[in-house]
């Protein structure tokens, strides 16, 4: 029999600079042992996810990375297109990819199934798969006693989500690799994440546990069954009760920015302690509350963490873009994977910050990951591929350090005293010896200390930051998923949008005009949407959070070109969204369509994780479309989300930011404008500079040309734009609000004061 194991994370040492070896545990969780559910799992237990602070860690028994295979045996895998499955393509364990072949010998051999869920830039499942998917010892158990089903969590988020709460439920926690037992109708049994190949530090290894449940299969299968039912029905059960109708209650908006003040880092920013993820959802809640409310500190909590975050090492100083998390308090430390979602909404956040207030650090930064994302993860297609490994040559991290040698080797040393003042850098280093750069004290203070202009600091760091990014190109790049997710596309095309609307980049808007029509030509099979794209071929019925990026992004690139065909194929998602996935019952939108592949249970999404939750997503959409169109159809069903998440939003509202700055929208005066005017021509240019140079999230912008061949079909879908016309031969912008318009207006200054965007935010002028 497995026992319940505990411990305690090991805390970080304050302050951005060295740090000391730390090693996370989690274990299962005692909410998992109290009721009902502690009885079901008396006889299981489960088990631990080990997570590597990445900071000066000691790697024990850990295998050596070997990067020259020898390919001795091919599985099933090596007919699937998905990167993560390919890797394991190789091993000798007998891996099926998840369908109809594999649960079908799962039943008539009456074997249990092990599931293993994980994802191309996960180091544990590298880790993993070198450990135990690559032994022989290990690969004949799994052969001989269970059918082994590997998946990509990116593609199939739906068996992601409803075991990673089977696991959670079991032990209190969860993670990546998520190894699940099932039986071979699909109900879990057993779980955990991590499991080193053998006992080790009293920890159970893998051939253990593998040993033990395929002991207890056999000899207490009765025992197995009840309790896989009974997890079922508890999985099934909270699902039923986590949302409902209920009247939407203002209040949790003020109640999440109390929770977010109480647990706010007020020396590092970010919320709670290490491991620290980046909090763009809140960052968000915090701008829009601001803009209502006028306190200081909501904007100094925003702001704050997008410093820290801006001068840690979660941030790639060198080629710009975002990693994971933080492994750490200060933002030193980064877990080095790279995802796409990431650094779209990372991108939006500093971008709001930009137009808030000013600063010209927060245009820097979203310039830089903008640039880092059409120059790194662009795929040929048009579209951006999903992620880069934390790992390259087997170790995690080594692609981005440096040590003061290598640096003085390529800048010389006149320019590396300078650049390693500014960045951190010294003999000793600051992570297993060498270098993450990371920026300790502001550009200004910088400067000032320096007897130099913080303009003429800049521009002298920004060729030797270049020298640095070449010469990193030489590297041995980490690895790449490269396949092409619809809903992730669809954040980073609203951030390349976004990205020209604020900073009038052309080549933004080019790359997410690509994008958008990659998508709509190669991604849609029908009217519908496909999930995945790798290699020429798209796949796998698309899920809710697709159709509502996608169909957000065809809004922002309405916004961004006003060609109304992006209008059109939004409105074509939309009815498609409200069609396959939306609940008659109590509301609200479920994650698969009522096409997909019937499972355990149907998921509603409301929890806001690493990326906004479809139901979020879907709100805002509704909203931002009935809005711009007129359709109150829409309107209505934003509202009725609203309400099927209220009982979620009351009891852990700060679990849905992105529900919750959508739901600030719905609760908003809605500013209008529409413009009329010439395309391209420098006035019409100025009037929308003047709508884009401000915060103004709550607003809708039409634009009509009155001479353009679309002009007739732009006003059949956007009412706002009937009998706009030019006035004196110079653009001209209508303002309305609550359906009342003021007059017409062809002064770009006074069309700012209307909109009260002649009060940006001073926060100082320093870059860093």
């Amino acid at each position: 029999m497995l026992q319940y194991l505990s411990a305690k994370a090991i805390t970080a040492p304050e302050g951005r600079g060295h740090c000391r070896p730390r090693l996370f545990r989690y274990f299962g969780g005692g909410a998992a042992r109290s009721g009902t559910i502690g009885k079901v799992l008396a006889l299981f237990v489960v088990a631990t996810v080990f997570l590597w602070s990445g900071c000066g860690m000691e790697r024990g028994e850990e295998t050596v990375v070997t990067e020259d295979k020898t390919h001795l045996q091919t599985n099933r895998l090596a007919n699937e297109t998905s990167p993560y499955l390919l890797q394991h393509a190789h091993n000798p364990v007998d891996w099926y990819p998840w369908g109809e072949e594999a649960l079908d010998k799962a039943r008539r051999e009456d074997k249990p199934i092990f599931l293993s869920i994980g994802y191309s830039a996960c180091h544990w499942c590298h880790v993993m798969e070198r450990e135990s998917f690559e032994n022989d010892e290990i690969a004949e158990i799994l052969n001989r006693e269970f059918v082994s089903i590997k998946v990509d969590r990116e593609e199939r988020p739906d068996l992601d989500e409803i075991y990673m709460n089977s696991v959670q439920m079991m032990t209190g926690s969860g993670g990546w690799p998520l190894s699940v037992f099932l039986t071979p109708d699909l109900k879990p049994f057993f779980g955990g994440t991590y499991f080193p190949p053998d006992d080790r530090l009293g920890l159970p290894g893998f051939k253990s546990v593998l040993g033990q449940v395929a002991g207890v299969w056999k000899e207490r299968r009765g025992d197995v069954l009840n309790s896989a039912e009974q997890i079922t029905e508890i999985l099934k059960t909270r699902q039923r009760v986590s949302a409902g109708e209920s009247e939407i209650d203002s209040d949790v908006l003020s109640e999440t920015v109390k929770q977010l003040t109480y647990s706010f880092d007020q020396k590092f920013g970010g919320f709670g302690d290490a491991p620290k993820f980046p909090p763009s959802g809140a960052i968000g809640v915090l701008f829009r509350r601001y803009l209502r409310t006028h306190d200081e500190n909501l904007l100094r909590m925003a702001t704050l963490t997008l410093d820290e975050m801006a001068g840690g090492g979660i941030y790639d100083q060198i080629g710009g873009g975002f990693h994971r998390y933080s492994v750490d308090r200060v933002w030193l430390v980064p877990h080095f994977e790279k995802m796409l979602y990431d650094n779209a909404l990372l991108s939006v956040a500093y971008l709001e910050a930009y137009q808030l207030t000013g600063r010209p650090l927060y245009r820097r930064i979203a310039t830089e990951t903008l640039d880092y994302v059409i120059r790194e993860m662009n795929d040929r297609s048009g579209g951006f591929h999903s992620t880069q490994d934390a790992d390259s040559e087997g170790e995690e991290g080594k692609y981005y350090v440096w040590t003061s040698s290598e640096i003085t080797d390529i800048l010389g040393p006149a320019d590396t005293e300078l650049f390693a003042a500014y960045y951190g850098v010294d003999d000793g280093g600051n992570f297993e010896g060498k270098t993450i750069l990371n920026v300790p004290v502001t550009s200004g203070d910088f400067a000032g200390a320096h007897d130099m202009t913080e303009e003429d600091l800049l521009l002298g760091l920004a060729p030797l930051k270049k020298k640095l990014r070449e010469a990193r190109a030489g590297r041995v790049p980490p690895g790449k998923d490269d396949k092409v997710i619809a809903s992730w596309n669809g954040m980073m095309i609203s951030a390349l949008a976004r990205g020209y609307q604020v900073l009038g980049e052309e080549r933004f808007r080019m790359a997410a005009e690509r994008a958008g029509e990659f998508i709509l030509g190669s991604m849609m099979e029908d009217g519908e949407m496909l999930h995945t794209y790798r290699g020429g071929h798209a796949k796998i019925p698309g899920y809710l959070n697709d159709y509502a990026h996608i169909a957000n992004a065809m809004i922002d690139l309405y916004e961004t070109t006003f060609d109304i065909t992006w209008i059109e194929a939004c409105n074509g998602l939309v009815t498609k969204m409200n069609d396959l996935f939306w609940d008659d019952d109590q509301g609200g939108f479920y994650f698969t369509s009522s096409r997909h592949e019937h499972l355990l249970t149907r998921t509603k999404p409301y929890i806001d994780g690493s990326i906004p939750s479809g139901n979020s997503t879907a709100a805002l959409v509704l909203l931002r479309l009935g809005r711009l169109t007129g359709n109150n159809d829409y309107l209505t069903r934003a509202e009725q989300v609203f309400g099927s998440a209220m009982p979620m939003l009351k009891t852990q509202p700060t679990a849905l930011t992105h529900m919750l700055s959508a739901m600030d929208s719905y609760l908003s005066p809605v500013t209008e404008v529409a413009i009329a005017g010439k395309t391209g021509e420098p006035d019409t240019r100025q009037m929308l500079a003047t709508v884009r140079s401000g915060f103004l999230p709550n607003k809708v912008v039409a634009f009509i040309d009155p001479d353009d061949t679309g002009a007739e079909r732009a006003r059949e879908h956007i009412p706002l734009l009937a009998g706009r016309s030019i006035l004196y031969n110079t653009a001209t912008a209508y303002v309305c609000e609550n359906q009342t318009c003021d007059r017409p207006l062809n002064d770009p200054d006074e069309l700012a004061r209307k909109l009260n965007l002649d009060n940006r935010v001073d926060r100082g002028g320093s870059d860093e």
